[in-house]
């Protein structure tokens, strides 16, 4: 009976978050969109009832809720069914919507091609073990070791490159020392300067409409394709018009519209910055930016030391927080008590976060990159990524839990080289803050654009 009330708890907590996934998929993604396939809908939020069934267990770990065999079971079970997701049913939908949806092919082809590009995938994901000390086929091939170890390499690289471009970018955007300052004045300078742009342009492009005109107008007989000859060996001049050096006049005042038009957005940008930064919101953010700017160089620095003295922390936070407290600062606390509390709010401050960040980066990059024709497939797409994303998530979170909670996790996960993945977040996670920090450098390098360049 203990295990049949395990399994409706865990059956209805599922049902609420295929609920939420739903409700994402229909107020968020797909509120500008018309639903077409509701299969893509019931994947997606499938894939994320799962996903955050992977953060409920390792909270259930930490409270103790639930038998310790019946934790053990849905561990295996929701791993099971989330490795289905993310290596057959989410590829072979991929496969067939890129397929089906090129006119020419039959129903038959569209068939064979979408089971030939799924086996495809496979032996990719399969090769990936190669260059990485992952685990080898005496393991076993259909496992849920094998499964995690390919998956989590993808997850991870992706968990570590959105991290490390969040942990530069949001204090970035969120402190008021990044703010250029910006007036008024400098705005309107630059409004003029774009308008001057385009009467030039304007005033040059009907002045080589009237030259073609005219030169039409005047040889009505001689073919299009002598003109086009003449042209290229000779200056085309007509009415005291060079219509070759208006056309390159032109093509440099489209260049300087462009930019100047570049620097005129990110004025106004910089300026609704400067009166964010001033409402409580902006200062609140602003303070958070500094915090989270001392964690990003902190980040980097134990990164590099990590890559470069091949260290992987052996404890997890809050024991080390706590023993540091006890023996070194002299306090009297239960251990027992406040590890189990800690370890509680600091895993679920990083399912909050996690999950999250990744909805919002979802989000916003199907926005950018969809439309009514491609929207089912980048979904389906994204869904791919949420599936590899937590389920790494639950690897790499395994470090941040005290040992007696990650034990039913490091029992389902087998002998994977947790080492490893720890390690290759380091490297990937340094790339991608050096490489942000760069971007950012550089596109802050003011763009000035002189008068005579209008002339």
């Amino acid at each position: 009976m203990a295990f049949l009330g395990d399994c409706v708890i865990v059956f209805v907590s599922q049902m609420i978050f295929f609920a939420g996934g739903w409700l994402f998929f229909n107020k968020e993604l797909f509120k500008h969109y018309e639903i077409r396939h509701i299969s893509v809908q019931l994947i997606f939020s499938s894939t994320f009832a799962l996903s955050i069934t992977m953060f409920e267990l390792i909270i259930f770990e930490i409270i103790d809720v639930l038998e310790s065999s019946s934790r053990y079971f849905h561990w295996r079970l929701g791993l099971t069914l989330l490795l289905i997701m993310v290596t057959a049913v989410i590829p072979l939908y991929i496969c067939y919507s890129v397929i089906h949806s090129i006119s020419f092919f039959s129903d038959r082809c569209v068939r064979i091609l979408t089971t030939l590009s799924w086996f495809v995938f496979l032996y990719g994901l399969w090769r990936i073990g190669e260059p990485f000390p992952l685990l080898s086929a005496s393991n076993g091939i259909f496992t849920i070791e094998q499964g995690v170890s390919r998956i989590s390499v993808i997850g991870v690289t992706v968990m570590a490159i959105l991290s490390g471009f969040g942990a530069v970018n949001y204090p970035y955007t969120s402190m008021t020392y990044f703010i250029k300052p910006v007036s008024r004045s400098d705005i309107i300078c630059f409004e003029r300067r774009l308008a001057l742009t385009v009467d030039m342009l304007t005033a040059k492009k009907r002045r080589i409409a009237m030259a073609v005109y005219n030169q039409n107008k005047q040889n009505p007989t001689k073919p299009r394709i002598w003109d086009m000859l003449t042209s290229a060996v000779h200056r085309n001049i007509h009415n005291g018009e060079d219509i070759n050096q208006l056309k390159q006049e032109v093509y440099g005042l489209e260049e300087l519209q462009r930019s100047v038009f570049l620097e005129l957005n990110s004025l106004k940008d910089m300026e609704e910055r400067q009166r964010w930064s001033q409402t409580l919101k902006g200062k609140y953010f602003n303070v958070l930016g500094h915090f989270f700017s001392v964690y990003c160089v902190y980040k980097i620095f134990m990164c590099c030391i990590n890559i470069i003295f091949d260290r992987v922390g052996r404890k997890d936070p809050v024991t080390r927080g706590l023993e540091i407290a006890v023996h070194w600062c002299g306090f009297d606390i239960d251990l027992a008590f406040w590890n189990q509390h800690v370890s509680f709010l600091l895993v679920g401050c990083i399912v909050v976060t996690s999950i999250r960040g990744l909805l919002l980066t979802l989000t916003k990059f199907f926005y950018r990159i969809s439309s009514s024709k491609s929207s089912n497939i980048i979904v389906l797409i994204l869904g791919q990524i949420m599936g590899m994303y937590f389920c790494s998530s639950v690897l790499l979170m395994r470090m941040n839990m005290p040992a007696e909670y990650r034990v039913i996790i490091t029992e389902v996960l087998g002998n994977l080289h947790f080492n490893f993945y720890h390690r290759w977040f380091d490297v990937i996670f340094l790339v991608s803050a050096l490489t942000t920090i760069c971007v950012l450098y550089l596109s802050r390098k003011p763009f000035r654009v002189d008068d005579s360049d209008l002339h």
